[in-house]
């Protein structure tokens, strides 16, 4: 067995990042950026009035000032004419300046009575203009890496950018094995259960940036596993779930094995999910997680989002781990790394009553995962302990 470092190094060495390919900014959201974009124009192009008011020359304003309106500005239509002296123009939100002025009197500072405008409360230091290239300039950058969120995409239509360069969306097929699985909406037989690991994970990856592609539950017989495997070509990521350890009907090692899998390793030192195997097979990662719903999960936090978000070429790839004082003492740990539920909170974190891997009723309540060290000692209330957020 090897420790959870060292199957994460060997799992990296499987993938690296994918090619780009440029789409719509209108689908570019949640997408990875895949080159630096910048900015055509700069934002505002012009010297903008922020409020609602009179366009006048700053050096004329003062308390009881009085102007005579010569015209009008509007968002998308500017006052072609040039604001002299004693004069003012009514503008909107949003409006070029005109040509002479430089101070918006805000409307409930002023008295309008035919055109003639006064000046009746005293309007501060403040101009309410936004000049010209306030937000960003021509040339301003947004750096790649960088998953996209609906603030970057609305910053970068209005840099003008339509076409956005993006990385791939890594494909990953999720193989379930078993002959106890049938897909939900099934009826199951006496013996049998409801996969479940396929769309927990199929849920994690996708909301990481993966196209995830569920194939037909394998059978526990060699032909049906190898027919699974020839219905995943053409994947960057085959990920397996059960069927990857050392029982009768567990046979993914030996059908990979057969069909060319070259296996990076087998066993990681850790609780839960150490039957975990990870290798290449026809030109893409493979990585066969162990079919407890628990187990499967934790390793798709631990192994196979890391792998995704590295083919993304997300430059953090490693959740970092957090401190948390914990509400609760637990015991002392084995010989294996522990990947514990618990429950975090404002007043610190607190392990899950039971850890059994096969209750996902558990995994569902926990928005943490307490990380031990092997043979950690017992840990008191008050404690201070790391955590990985779920």
């Amino acid at each position: 067995m090897i420790t959870v470092e060292d199957a994460r190094s060997l799992l990296f060495d499987l993938v690296d990042r994918l090619p780009s390919e440029t789409v719509s900014i209108a689908d570019a959201a949640g997408r990875v950026l895949a080159e630096d974009v910048r900015a055509t124009r700069d934002q505002p192009p012009f010297a903008a009035s922020s409020m609602d008011g009179y366009a006048v020359k700053s050096a004329e304003v003062e308390l009881h000032a009085m102007f005579k309106v010569v015209g009008e500005a509007a968002a998308g239509n500017r006052f072609t004419g040039t604001v002299g002296p004693g004069q003012a123009v009514r503008i909107f939100t949003g409006a070029p300046m005109p040509d002479g002025s430089d101070f918006v009197v805000i409307q409930e500072d002023t008295d309008l009575r035919g055109d003639l405008l006064t000046i009746t409360d005293a309007p501060g230091q403040k101009s309410n203009v936004r000049a010209a290239g306030v937000d960003f300039k021509s040339g301003t950058t947004i750096n790649a890496p960088r998953q996209l969120r609906a603030e970057d995409v609305a910053l970068m239509a209005a840099m003008n950018i339509a076409e956005v360069p993006v990385t791939h969306k890594p494909v990953v097929a999720l193989i379930s094995t078993g002959d106890e699985l049938v897909m939900p909406g099934e009826t199951p037989g006496p013996d049998q259960i409801i996969a479940s690991n396929t769309f927990g994970l199929k849920a994690l990856l996708e909301s990481i940036g993966a196209h995830v592609r569920i194939l037909p539950i394998a059978q526990d017989t060699v032909s049906s596993l190898e027919t699974a495997f020839d219905l995943a070509k053409g994947a960057d990521l085959v990920v397996t779930i059960g069927g990857a350890s050392v029982g009768d009907y567990d046979l993914v090692g030996d059908v990979s094995l057969s069909l060319g899998m070259e296996r990076s390793f087998y066993k990681v030192r850790m609780r839960p999910g150490k039957p975990l195997m990870a290798g290449h097979i026809n030109g893409a990662a493979m990585v066969g997680l162990p079919g407890n719903p628990v187990s499967a999960m934790v390793c798709g936090y631990l192994f196979v989002a890391p792998m995704v978000r590295r083919m993304l070429g997300i430059a953090q790839v490693l959740e970092p781990l957090r401190k948390a004082r914990l509400l609760e003492p637990i015991g002392e740990n084995g010989p294996r790394e522990h990947y514990m539920r618990a429950v975090l909170d404002d007043k610190g974190i607190a392990a899950c009553a039971d850890q059994d891997s096969s209750l996902l009723s558990v995994l569902a309540q926990a928005n943490s995962l307490i990380v031990r060290a092997p043979h950690d000692p017992a840990r008191l209330a008050g404690d201070t302990v790391s955590y990985l957020p779920i």
